[in-house]
């Protein structure tokens, strides 16, 4: 089973396990697919994190997330403002459009790692698919083509992005194809020289210019001297299930542990689902879970994270005082961060065990939106996601990794896998998915129906509710205090896997992106089975 949030990158994905691939060959084959058909999430110049479930049980996390380049300086921007809404803009958005944005990246070493290590497939036929689309093109949808159109003002001014999404200075347009000939050379020379290729050859001497020449602070040492991480997954319980999911400098599986603990001695199922008496418990755990993933989760190789007591029931069962049964209090939360809902994530799964929950980024819709010319390389803007004012816990410090809000999660129930599921949406993640976790056990949603359930997100201040979700419930919570922003979505398109008895598994996408689950059934013949075109002579009866 193959969820992505593109038809195109689901086929490949099992177009690999046709091919007697597995879930880490299909997860990689989509995403270099969405390099090309999602060029506006996600990129080999970006960066993510993967949680991955082996076939032998084991679970660890793939951290490919972007870190500072070592020019990097606390106050290396110039910050336009010392409180919101424009705390972390800086004189001439330097931080988050342009060279100067663009922080080291991880996605392209953390992906050839992956494969390299649990795959069975090569790098070349992995990423076959995705040459293929930029070669040949695509048609695009309604929903890239939007994207362009939303950005296309900025896309402008970089010739290099502009002669590729914009024709004759106007946004391609839906039903129009996109062909990424530079790009599809990029990804013939990584496909037959991995990751070094970056720096190799004619690929090398385009990315070397763009770097001593465009006013980046990344250096050709600074990607050289990136290194993939594997870490433990940060773990948990709620209601009988043991949910796993990226630590720091992920925060998103602290915030769902966090949140679920506080929720788990109440009956969230029989107050319903979207009731008001749920949906108040709801804001205010999210609150005091923004509250501490401001005040202490960050990068743990430059800050001290008390991740243990963070995740701990004894520390819920403190924090939920804090909750009044029946008005809206202020948590202090102020999520300093600008970390984009422009994001992608796929989940996908094997016959053998192995399970992928995948969340990448190039953080702002087409990054720092430019291209580096002549390779198709549209490279992030992580630095916008650092704050600009020194001595905070997530100001610039050299090689520090950026703190994301990716909540990849993989759930098992008895020791077996129950489900998985990510998305996109920035700090609105880790609200969407703990939702989707409490929608499956306490509402005992089906799988489509949990994904799709309309959703709310606060850090704090407004309670951002998608305007699916009744008026009369939305006064309700007024009435209680809380100040409500009606709203059409609340972050992005998430992929889910349900792992059913007998082997079975179910797979789900959500309206709010391009998302197409795929799945494959069957398999070889029985053994010693053969065709006949005759009948087989021997003794009749």
């Amino acid at each position: 089973m193959a969820v992505t949030n593109h038809p195109l990158a689901s086929a490949a994905a099992l177009e690999m396990l046709a091919a007697g691939g597995n879930a880490f060959d299909a997860t990689v084959a989509a995403l270099f697919a969405l390099t090309v058909v999602e060029p506006m999430m996600v990129g080999i110049f970006g960066g993510g994190t993967s949680v991955v479930q082996q076939a032998d049980g084991a679970v660890h996390v793939y951290d490919g997330l972007a870190r500072a380049p070592a020019a990097a300086r606390p106050d290396i921007y110039e910050p336009i403002a010392d409180t919101w809404p424009d705390y972390m803009e800086t004189r001439g958005r330097a931080n988050r459009v342009g060279p100067r944005a663009i922080a080291v990246p991880g996605n392209l070493i953390a992906w050839c790692d992956m494969a390299e290590r649990h795959g069975k497939l090569p790098l070349k036929q992995l990423i076959g698919p995705a040459i293929r689309y930029a070669e040949d093109g695509f048609v695009l949808s309604p929903y890239l083509a939007t994207c362009i159109a939303e950005i296309a003002p900025d896309l402008a001014l970089d010739p290099s992005i502009a002669s590729v999404f914009l024709l004759d200075g106007e946004p391609l347009a839906a039903g129009e194809r996109l062909v990424q000939s530079d790009y599809a050379q990029t990804l013939r020379a990584i496909a037959k020289g991995g990751p070094d290729a970056l720096l190799q050859g004619p690929l090398g001497e385009k990315l070397r210019d763009f770097l001593a020449g465009s006013g980046t602070l990344v250096t050709e040492q600074d990607i050289r001297d990136y290194k993939m991480i594997r870490r433990a997954p940060v773990t948990g319980t709620y209601r009988g299930h043991e949910i796993f999911g990226p630590p720091p400098p992920c925060s998103g599986g602290v915030q769902v542990l966090q949140v679920l603990n506080l929720l788990e001695p109440w009956d969230v199922g029989g107050d319903g689902f979207g009731s008001e008496k749920t949906l108040h418990r709801l804001i205010e755990a999210l609150k005091i879970a923004a509250a501490d993933r401001l005040a202490v989760t960050a990068d743990p190789d430059f800050f001290d994270v008390p991740l243990e007591r963070l995740v701990s029931k004894d520390y819920a069962d403190i924090r939920r005082g804090d909750i009044h049964p029946d008005r809206a209090r202020f948590q202090e939360a102020r999520i300093l961060t600008n970390e984009s809902n422009n994001t992608t994530h796929v989940t996908i799964a094997d016959a053998e065990g192995n399970i992928v929950s995948s969340t990448q980024t190039i953080n702002s819709l087409f990054g720092a939106r430019v291209v580096v010319p002549g390779t198709g390389i549209i490279p992030n803007n992580y630095m916008y996601l650092f704050d600009p004012h020194p001595g905070n816990a997530l100001s610039l410090m050299p090689g520090k990794r950026i703190t994301s809000g990716i909540t990849a999660l993989i759930v098992r129930r008895d020791g077996k896998p129950a489900f998985a599921l990510g998305l996109p949406g920035a700090h609105r993640i880790p609200a969407s998915a703990l939702q989707a976790v409490i929608n499956l056990i306490d509402h005992n949603m089906t799988l489509q129906q949990a994904v799709e359930a309309p959703r709310i997100f606060t850090w704090g201040q407004e309670v951002e509710i998608e305007d699916s979700i009744p008026e009369a419930t939305r006064n309700a919570l007024a009435a209680r205090g809380h100040t409500i922003l009606p709203v059409a979505h609340v972050a992005g398109g998430m992929g889910a896997i349900r792992f059913l008895p007998g082997g079975q598994m179910e797979g789900a996408s959500c309206w709010r992106a391009d998302g197409v689950p795929m799945a494959a059934s069957g398999g070889p013949a029985r053994a010693n089975t053969s065709f006949w075109p005759d009948p087989r002579r021997g003794k009749s009866y």
